[in-house]
Formats: C-alpha cells, structure tokens, sequence
C-alpha cells in the first residue's frame, strides 16, 4: 500500500541513497535530489514504486524553495528527508573560499528553508507529517580544521531538537540523526581521505546507519546516535571540558602525512 510521497535531499549516494531505498521498500513514491542526475536516474531505475528525480543544487540562492515547488507539484509530500550537506576541511582563517561558503549555505540555511516549507505545508493541509533531520557526532563538539561542518551540525541539532517540541500538539515528528563516521563519500569530499580518525577510528556502512536513522524517524523519536562508540562520546562530550575537546578534535582531524 502506498504511504504517499516523500522528498530526499542528497539521494546520490550515501545516506541519501539508503533513505531512498529504505523509503521504497516502505511503500513511499519518492522525489529524490542531488546534483549528480545520472546518479538519481540510476537509483531511480532499481526502485519498484514511483520516483521523480528532481537536479538541483541546494548551495545556491533559493534552490531549497524552487526544490519544494517542484516536488509538491501536483504531489503531497507527507515526509522530508534533510540529507544533504558537505565538509570542508582546513583552517578557518585561511580558507573564505566558494566551497566554504557553499557549506554553510546547503548545511544550514537550504536545510531550514526546506524544514520551514515542509512544517508549513503539513500544518496547513492538517497531516501527521514527519522530519528526518541528518545531524551528525560532530554536532556536539568544536574540531579545529572541520569548524564549519561542526557548527553548522550543531545548528541542526538545536533546531531539530527545538522544532521537534513546537510540532508534538500538531502530531509532526522532527528526528535528528546523529551518526559518527560512516563509509560514505563523505571524506573523499571534504579532503578527509588521509586523517587520523579515518584511518584509526572504525566506521559502519551508509546502510547501517541510515536503517537506525529510519527506524528512529518510524518512531518519532528527537534523536538518535546509531553505535555504541558514538554514543560513548557523544556522552563523553558533554563532560568534558570544551577546550579539551577542541585539541583533542583537532588532532584527529589533522592529516597522518
């Protein structure tokens, strides 16, 4: 039985990828988008339910708005899957380039435009509608060399854990993933290929994680940590003092060569 339709933003690979494949097999038709279409048309072809592929870049001005027109053309989506996002790696004084600012416009402000005209739209047609945020281990500490991904993960998790209370008297859920390092293209992105937590630290697949991320989304859960480790140091974290954490972060986000 079909659930209705649901919007995955970075469904090229990774988690994006593994959100589709959990969603299909779940009954939902989908609208998938990244900026690599042969990638979504691939994905696309292997899923048995119905699925709009929809390019788009969600780092430019006004992307995140014309992507929800699109894919409520004609369509009630009834669940959002807030995936896309990307790292930079390299000192935050020397850096100032496109892809940093790029960072920060596709982490956090297409992430809460989208979440804004998801809520709206739920709220106005009176449905039970329902968030996956993609926040990360990264959201609850500082990391020299990474301190714009980290912040702007720490920014999803404020407002996901925020928004999650405001939307429970509409009967919407807003659940934040929060998974550790995990085998996706990911690192190889953000320069990441040769640090020392990608070579030291073990790292589940795209599939694991994304199961526990969908099953805490079923559940209308706030938050999930997916692992026992990084749940460790997600607790870890907390009491730990913050000076600390930045040295240590920035020794395992420092390059082995």
């Amino acid at each position: 039985m079909t659930k209705g339709w649901a919007l995955i933003t970075g469904a090229s690979s990774g988690l994006g990828r593994e959100f589709a494949r959990l969603a299909a097999a779940d009954g939902w038709n989908l609208v998938i988008s990244a900026r690599r279409t042969e990638e979504l048309d691939a994905l696309a072809a292997e899923l048995s339910t119905d699925v709009v592929v929809v390019t788009a870049d969600l780092s430019q001005p006004g992307a995140a708005d014309t992507l929800w027109d699109q894919a409520s053309d004609g369509r009630d989506i009834d669940l959002l899957v807030n995936n896309a996002g990307i790292g930079v790696h390299g000192r935050f004084a020397t850096a100032g380039n496109a892809r940093e600012r790029g960072s920060v416009a596709l982490n956090v402000v297409a992430h809460t435009e989208l979440l804004q005209r998801a809520l709206f739209d739920f709220r106005e047609r009176g449905v039970r509608g329902q968030v996956l945020n993609v926040a990360s281990l990264a959201a609850v500490m500082p990391a020299p060399s990474m301190a714009i991904y980290h912040a702007s993960k720490a920014y999803v998790l404020s407002l996901s854990d925020a928004v999650h209370y405001e939307c429970k008297r509409d009967g919407i859920t807003v659940t934040a993933l929060c998974p550790g390092p995990t085998r996706t293209g990911f690192f190889d992105a953000a320069g990441l290929d040769k640090t020392w937590l990608t070579t030291v630290m073990p790292m589940p697949t795209a599939d694991t994680v994304a199961a526990a991320g969908w099953r805490a989304l079923k559940s209308g859960k706030r938050s999930v940590t997916p692992g026992l480790m990084p749940k460790i140091i997600a607790f870890s974290a907390r009491l730990t003092p913050r000076g600390l954490l930045s040295r240590m972060n920035g020794f395992f986000w420092g390059r082995r060569n």
